[in-house]
């Protein structure tokens, strides 16, 4: 029952994964159908982000009280129903209207989960949660490709919608197999920390801004780099989605890779080494050449990014204690969808105006931040006791 449920909980995160990347891989034709400037991504990015941030700063009430199990298969029910309705949008306000159920639920099961195996399981555990993540990433950009080569875009979300429905009809099926874990599930006992209480704890606002940065480079790189493809390297949109997959190819066998490995260095150094070679694909990318420098320089910022968030997630129980975790990665999961939310729209709107050229120069400078915020978090909750002033 033990490895069921570890297998149920890495499906969750491929129902998770499967919608994050299909919207930037099929943006260049999308737009173009719809009959939108480009950087209008942006718009749609920020309304699935809001809804996101709801979802994740309510996520400390709403598991408290029905239970991770129960949140995590309604989440999935909403992301399956926010990629049937895409599959039927005609017009650039169905796109708005869907992504709303589609926010609702990722930043549900995402802070859920999230808590759940830092709580319950080693990093090794994270790290594996987030590659089965990526690996949902890596085939909607095929899937996108597929439709776009052989009928429309709305064929790749109808496809990715019916996928979803199945595995929120898995879930629902096998509830019976969370209560191994129901006892303990709420770590923090009964007392909701909120999001007052969390801030009060010291370390806690720059883990935030940290993680903010840190997402905000993320979902630019992962949401642009069909476009940065076929703007700047003059790709065709079919081969741009393509393209765009080889991002989420580095940052999930990455993830496989550091889960053997993140037991043995710990988070702190993890968040260091996926830094530093964040940094090398960011240099591949300022260098002109041929189309092959940048495709690498993309997956060499994925496989950089690979281990950032799984270590920077697990590390919240061991800086600031087991029973503030819940409502402290609910904030984090909101944080990251922030940065998802306004930094993304900001990038299209740079991108209009200057060429999107600019991209390798605007994620470095969320990745320095990142580094000075998590570096000074790890530092002052060394120090500091998990209580709140």
């Amino acid at each position: 029952m033990y490895s069921l449920l570890l297998i149920l909980i890495y499906i969750a995160f491929i129902s998770l994964g499967l919608p994050d990347s299909l919207v930037g891989s099929g943006w260049p034709a999308m737009h173009a159908d719809l009959g939108v400037p480009v950087s209008y991504m942006g718009i749609v990015t920020m309304i699935i982000s809001g809804g996101t941030i709801v979802s994740s700063l309510l996520s400390e009430k709403l598991t408290k009280k029905f239970g991770t199990r129960h949140v995590t298969v309604v989440s999935v029910f909403l992301t399956a129903a926010a990629m049937l309705g895409f599959s039927f949008a005609d017009r650039f306000w169905m796109l708005l209207l869907f992504g709303v159920p589609y926010g609702l639920g990722a930043g549900a099961i995402d802070a859920a989960l999230n808590n759940y195996i830092a709580l319950h399981y080693k990093a090794r555990h994270m790290n594996w949660l987030h590659c089965f993540w990526g690996v949902g990433t890596i085939v909607s950009p095929f899937v996108m490709s597929h439709a776009l080569s052989h009928a429309n875009w709305q064929g790749g979300f109808r496809i990715i919608g019916l996928v979803q429905l199945g595995i929120a009809l898995l879930l629902l099926c096998t509830l019976p197999v969370w209560k191994i874990h129901s006892r303990t599930e709420e770590a923090g006992g009964e007392k909701v920390l909120g999001l007052r209480g969390a801030l009060r704890i010291r370390g806690v606002p720059l883990l935030l801004i940290g993680f903010f940065a840190y997402c905000a480079a993320e979902a630019t790189a992962m949401n642009w780099a069909s476009t940065y493809f076929a703007e700047v390297k003059g790709v065709a949109d079919e081969q741009a989605a393509q393209f765009a997959s080889l991002f989420y190819i580095g940052i999930t066998s990455s993830r496989f890779l550091c889960g053997f490995l993140s037991d043995k260095l710990g988070d702190r150094k993890m968040i260091l080494a996926g830094a530093t070679v964040l940094l090398g694909g960011i240099v591949l990318l300022l260098i002109p050449a041929p189309n092959a420098l940048a495709i690498a320089g993309f997956v060499i910022i994925g496989f950089g990014c690979g281990p950032v968030y799984p270590s920077i997630v697990h590390s919240t129980p061991d800086n600031f204690g087991a029973e503030n975790s819940g409502a402290i990665i609910g904030i984090q999961m909101a944080s990251a969808y922030v940065g998802s939310t306004f930094i993304p729209p900001l990038f299209g709107l740079l991108g209009r105006a200057l060429g999107f050229a600019v991209l390798p120069f605007f994620l470095l400078v969320f990745l320095f931040l990142m580094i000075t915020m998590t570096e000074l978090t790890f530092r002052i909750a060394k120090k500091a006791p998990h209580t709140q002033p």
